[in-house]
């Protein structure tokens, strides 16, 4: 007899009685069993550590021979103030930065537009030009960190800023090392922080490709990002699936730009959300890593096994924070946190448990760092190499999270790809669907969230939370002005006119708005030169 096949079937009629699913629906038997992986494979689904498919992690030795890196995202009011808590962060551990900037930043504004009024400094920092950038990084050596910037339509700009401030400190830019995000399509599924139209975008984010794997070797020239559509709504599924959906429109456009595939896929990363269901998100990351590797080699016909290996950068889900009993968020960070070191990311930000309600303080960020430092150094879960491996419930789970997120990839190639798909506007309708769902089911108390529709207080208590001066935003609007009227305006002029050149012929721009931010033009004035050859994208709306 079979025993091992038998025991999944013979659990007791309380425990058969409750139907149950993880949080992208798939359905969870009460007991696991070798009967329920079907044909997996051990060399075939599984392997080794650093070798294909990467199931188990992307290097051999992971978390023995190097821990992940701790990264805390942060950026508040102007750059001086966002040095400080940079500062303050690396005194306490961080190993990595990771930028916050600030909304008129994102969509290409100075702080002097009429537009940014009222939002300056207010979720991030404002940046608009080579002095402010030399002002968040004062007194920290670039070469000696590794930063990373989320950004995505201005990515170009903010990078040659990055650049520029190394240069103007007289280092080796080649020693740079971080990530900028440069991901502009999950802007048009999920975030909204986009300026030009997909293809003229798609454009941009190549030349950084290129420019980048030619003179800053060792910078993640993107991080592929399903981190904003997860938490826009979307299941754990839909998350692989659109994340590496967009994955493949960016290799696509870079090959037909002319690009190596095995030159710039080393430098390609990702971004994924660490979420509650604690299992299934372990499982994710497996997923994910094993179907990038089998479409770069199947598909794409990459030979470098570097190319074949899906990098990840993971954060805590913000969308799971709640205002009520915030100290619960601390639990929930790290369950977060563990599920994604257990799912062997390279790097990872902690949300402090206050960003339901505001900027996170000092303390509340110590409490997020240490929660990393508290892993790695205590929990003994860095010891072996994904302890799971084996497991009869994460193998089927990942088996199925594959299976799943590769069907939605048949059905995005179907329509033409994803470009096609979000212009469609189907993979919003599917994540809209997945949070409406979800919703409902809070709503019906089907899905506990604790604190909020169980186990709720009579009283809360006030937490303190962080203030930003009202008085940064004239004082970083007087900069800039101050800025203009001191800069040489015939260099200026020049080099804008050389970015709106470039903008309309096929030369890269990177060049050009390295050149620009050297002659001290802004952000905004940049993104500007562009604008006029691009002109701006106007969304599909989708009820």
């Amino acid at each position: 007899m079979d025993r091992t096949k038998s025991a999944s079937r013979t659990a007791s009629p309380e425990a058969n009685s409750k139907s149950e699913s993880s949080a992208s629906r798939i359905p969870v038997q009460p007991l696991y069993s070798a009967a329920d992986l079907g044909d997996w494979d051990h060399d075939r689904d599984l392997g080794y550590p650093g070798q294909f498919p990467y199931t188990r992690g992307v290097q051999p030795t992971m978390y023995r021979g190097r821990l992940w890196t701790m990264r805390q995202y942060a950026g508040m009011g102007d750059a001086e103030e966002s040095n400080k808590r940079y500062k303050y962060l690396l005194a306490h551990g961080t190993t990595g930065l990771s930028v916050a900037f600030d909304l008129p930043t994102q969509i290409g504004l100075d702080s002097d537009h009429v537009l940014a009024m009222g939002e300056v400094g207010k979720v991030g920092v404002a940046i608009d030009s080579i002095e402010d950038m030399e002002r968040l990084f004062h007194g920290i050596d670039l070469t000696k960190i590794s930063t990373s910037m989320t950004i995505n339509a201005t990515a170009a700009i903010l990078l040659a800023l990055y650049v520029a401030v190394a240069k103007r400190q007289k280092m080796d830019i080649r020693r740079l090392s971080g990530t900028v995000q440069n991901d502009v399509l999950k802007e048009y599924i999920a975030r909204g922080t986009y300026i030009y139209p997909p293809q003229q975008a798609m454009r941009i984010v190549t030349d950084v490709f290129a420019w980048t794997n030619e003179n800053v070797p060792e910078w993640n020239t993107i991080s592929i990002s399903g981190y904003h559509m997860r938490e826009a709504g979307s299941t754990a599924v839909q998350e692989v699936a659109f994340t590496l959906g967009n994955g493949i429109a960016y290799v696509e456009a870079a090959i037909r730009a002319g690009l190596d595939i095995d030159k710039f896929a080393p430098r390609l990363s990702f971004f994924f959300n660490a979420h509650n269901n604690f299992l299934e998100e372990i499982s994710k990351f497996r997923a994910a890593r094993r179907m990038w590797a089998k479409i770069m080699r199947d598909k794409f016909g990459a030979k470098n096994p570097k190319s074949w290996m899906l990098r990840f950068h993971a954060q805590t889900a913000g969308s799971t924070l709640t205002a009520q009993q915030p100290e619960n968020n601390i639990v929930r960070t790290a369950i977060q946190a563990m599920a994604a070191v257990l799912g062997g990311t390279q790097s990872l930000h902690t949300n402090s448990f206050d960003e339901a309600l505001a900027l996170p303080t000092e303390a509340s960020a110590r409490i997020a760092l240490r929660t990393q430092q508290v892993i790695a150094f205590e929990s003994g879960a860095p010891n072996t190499v994904d302890p799971f491996a084996g497991s009869y419930y994460i193998e089927s789970l990942t088996n199925e999270i594959e299976k799943k997120s590769f069907a939605y990839l048949e059905k995005i190639e179907a329509m033409g790809g994803m470009l096609k798909a979000i212009e469609r506007g189907y993979v919003q309708q599917e994540i809209q669907n997945a949070a409406y769902e979800y919703q409902q089911a809070v709503d019906r108390e089907e899905a506990i969230v604790v604190g909020v529709n169980r186990f709720q207080l009579n009283q809360e208590h006030a937490v303190p939370i962080q203030q930003i001066d009202a008085a940064l935003e004239s004082k970083q609007v007087e900069r800039v002005k101050a800025l203009r009227a001191k800069r040489d305006a015939g260099v200026w002029k020049s080099a804008i006119s050389c970015v709106e050149e470039a903008a309309r012929s096929q030369e890269n721009l990177m060049p050009r708005i390295l050149a620009a931010v050297e002659a001290s033009a802004t952000v905004g004035e940049i993104s500007d030169a562009m604008r006029k050859v691009y002109g701006e994208y106007r969304e599909t709306v989708v009820i």
